[in-house]
């Protein structure tokens, strides 16, 4: 049996499976808060895993290794190291606080979260809009596994593209949250399994006997903490700063510190993020096979977005590349899923209810306009695929890493100021203005430092953007009493 063909049985298995696991959620799925949170009542260990698959995408499995084999182990400590640290610091600082007030506030979303805790519709809606950004990381996954599809199943990249948004988006349509993290445990196991062998292989490579001294030999530079010589990677400042920040402000995207609300207890937040670092630790320890991939090709021998895929298929036998292609395939899905509920969930209760309820639906009940929004939210989705085939379909970004960093890093740039405020302040009414303040000084700094041409690499733009959100924050904050308001700043803003 052809490696084609045996990967087209292991794929379809996966496929069946994923779809039954997807009817399952279905059942459970019978209105918008069931759609975006399931009905928090699952366990640390369901919800880490959870956590770990959608934090480690194809980004981490396809694309950013093709970072490390480009610019080398600075990459790797950007990417892997400084980044994992801030999410560790971010989940256990914000995650508990973050629960609490999403849980007493009923919130569905990261903007939803917002509006509560600044009683500010005005805010929540302003999300919801910045927040559409996330379809850029949309791009970036189905790319991802678009590649990995073409060179597994021998299909053009048209049919990869649709087979990949076909799939994930119908399940995510039917089942949401429960799809999303009953799929995503099977993704999770699968990647887990998979990474393992592929980080055995990889220490083989690293660790044989003059490889080292070999690479080193040709290319220094891709060995050094900060490599001088690359475009992204070439300072402490863009290694270990902008990356720590950015790792911080990641836990900030929408469908991520949200995985908090899916939790049944507040005591099994400690050991969900505990299940979340481990797996994540273990994921990301596989962009080190960047650099293995040195022993196999020269130094831009392959398209850096395609190194990974060529790598494995040069290390593994038939049968092992073919579940190592279908676990990939799976951690690209595992994000996109959530991404997805995540966006829905944002269209339907953070942009049209807040403007629907005042206006052609005032007039309904409570439950009628929940149908309606869940309604619009699929629609959304429906969109979200068209869009996403239009951008790839033909041809990829030509780094589809830097495409997805520059969207999704606007978004953190813009929330991190407002969900750290929101953690570290009980009270919100005096604080909407700041807030509001430091969202659009995030975003706008971020952006126009990036296509400013200030850096070429986004996390530093990014990083610049939310120190001075932060700035912002804290001197606005200084400004408001703890117990009051200053001046009414958002008096006129009142939260639904």
């Amino acid at each position: 049996m052809d490696r084609t063909t045996l990967a087209w049985i292991a794929f379809g298995a996966y496929l069946a499976v994923t779809a039954w696991l997807a009817w399952l959620g279905h059942r459970k799925t019978d209105s918008l808060e069931s759609f975006a949170l399931g009905r928090r009542d699952m366990g640390p260990w369901l919800v880490g895993i959870t956590m770990g698959a959608s934090l480690s995408s194809t980004a981490t499995f396809i694309i950013n290794p093709g970072f490390v084999y480009a610019h080398g182990l600075s990459a790797f400590m950007h990417l892997g190291v400084a980044v994992g640290l801030g999410v560790a610091v971010a989940l256990f600082t914000l995650s508990p606080t973050f629960r609490k007030v999403g849980v007493q506030g009923s919130a569905l979303s990261l903007p939803h979260w917002i509006g509560v805790r600044y009683r500010s519709t005005l805010l929540r809606v302003l999300f919801g809009a910045v927040n559409l950004l996330s379809i850029a990381f949309v791009v970036l996954i189905v790319g991802g596994v678009q590649i990995m599809l073409e060179q597994t199943l021998g299909l053009s990249p048209t049919a990869a593209l649709a087979l990949t948004i076909g799939f994930v988006f119908s399940y995510i349509l039917v089942g949401g949250t429960y799809a999303h993290t009953y799929t995503n445990t099977l993704q999770g196991i699968l990647m887990l399994v998979v990474a393992l062998a592929i980080a055995v292989k990889t220490g083989g490579v690293l660790l044989q006997d003059g490889f080292l001294a070999d690479l080193n030999a040709r290319a220094p530079q891709l060995l050094a903490g900060v490599n001088p010589g690359s475009s992204l990677y070439n300072s402490v400042f863009s290694v270990y700063v902008a990356g720590f920040v950015v790792g911080f402000a990641v836990v900030c995207q929408p469908h991520l510190l949200t995985k908090a609300l899916y939790l049944k207890e507040d005591r099994d937040v400690k050991r969900y993020v505990q299940v979340t670092l481990g797996v994540t630790a273990i994921f990301f320890s596989l962009m080190l096979a960047g650099l293995a991939a040195h022993g196999t090709f020269a130094v831009g021998e392959v398209p850096q977005d395609r190194v990974m895929a060529a790598w494995l298929a040069t290390q593994f036998g038939d049968s092992s590349f073919v579940l190592i292609s279908v676990a990939l395939v799976a951690a690209g899905m595992s994000t996109l899923d959530g991404i997805l509920v995540a966006m829905s969930t944002i269209a339907s209760n953070d942009l049209f209810l807040p403007i629907a309820e005042r206006s052609f639906l005032k007039d309904r009940t409570p439950e009628a306009r929940a149908r309606a929004a869940y309604r619009f939210g699929q629609c959304t989705l429906v969109a979200m695929g068209g869009i996403a085939f239009w951008i790839c379909y033909g041809q990829l970004p030509k780094y589809l890493g830097i495409f997805g960093q520059v969207g999704v890093y606007g978004i953190l740039a813009a929330a991190v100021g407002p969900v750290v405020l929101g953690v570290l302040r009980p009270e919100g009414e005096g604080l909407a203005g700041v807030a509001k303040a430091a969202a659009v000084v995030g975003a706008a700094v971020h952006f126009g430092l990036y296509f400013g041409g200030f850096d070429p690499n986004p996390g530093v733009t990014a990083t610049w953007g939310i120190f001075a959100a932060g700035a912002v924050t804290a001197l606005g904050a200084a400004r408001v009493p703890r117990n009051g308001h200053a001046g009414g700043a958002a008096a006129e803003e009142v939260a639904s």
